[in-house]
């Protein structure tokens, strides 16, 4: 027989808030895997050297915490949408901290770019403007279900739960109609 089903994040975040230290070790450890995957590729490789991407998750994750106790969780999945924008944001900076500090020797022989990461290598920098200007423009439950399933990773039954969905199926379609709403902003 299965044991019980994971808390979903919006309810480790009212018992932390309510006062329930555990539940900030459990939101630890739910969300660490999910930043370092999504953090993965994303910072260059100039920048590497200044901060590891699992630093930068880390440094993250302990910002969003200093903040959890005033965070207003108005729908499930804000957390997880919430710890993108604050690791976004830190990659950010450290890129900007590693293109004051970094010198390219004209000698060097490495002809791609040294200020693009792997995922910007892979879609193209105006291609990732575009699809964050896109992303803003979809409903929240929209923009929340395509980055847990395009970005994150998480499989339809995860993200049922991390939405308080009445099925996967349900957030199947979401997910579809949020994919076709930002393919027809994106173009």
């Amino acid at each position: 027989m299965p044991g019980p089903l994971p808390e979903a994040t919006v309810e480790l975040v009212k018992a932390y808030q309510g006062g329930d230290v555990s539940a900030r070790d459990r939101l630890i450890e739910r969300c660490l895997p999910i930043l370092r995957r999504w953090a993965h590729g994303r910072l260059p490789n100039y920048g590497r050297s200044l901060a590891e991407t699992d630093d930068l998750v880390q440094v993250s994750m302990m910002r969003a915490l200093n903040n959890l106790k005033r965070f207003d969780s108005r729908r499930p999945g804000a957390l997880l949408s919430y710890l993108r924008t604050i690791l976004m944001n830190a990659v950010r900076e450290e890129i900007r901290r590693s293109k004051s500090h970094s010198m390219v020797s004209p000698f060097s022989r490495d002809l791609t770019d040294p200020t693009s990461s792997v995922v910007e290598r892979v879609i193209g920098q105006q291609q990732i403007e575009r699809y964050e200007a896109a992303l803003l423009k979809l409903t929240e439950e929209q923009r929340e279900a395509v980055i847990l399933r395009i970005e994150f990773g998480m499989t339809y039954p995860e993200m049922a739960r991390e939405l308080a969905a009445s099925s996967p199926d349900s957030v199947r379609m979401l997910v579809a109609r949020g994919l076709v709403k930002l393919a027809e902003l994106m173009r």
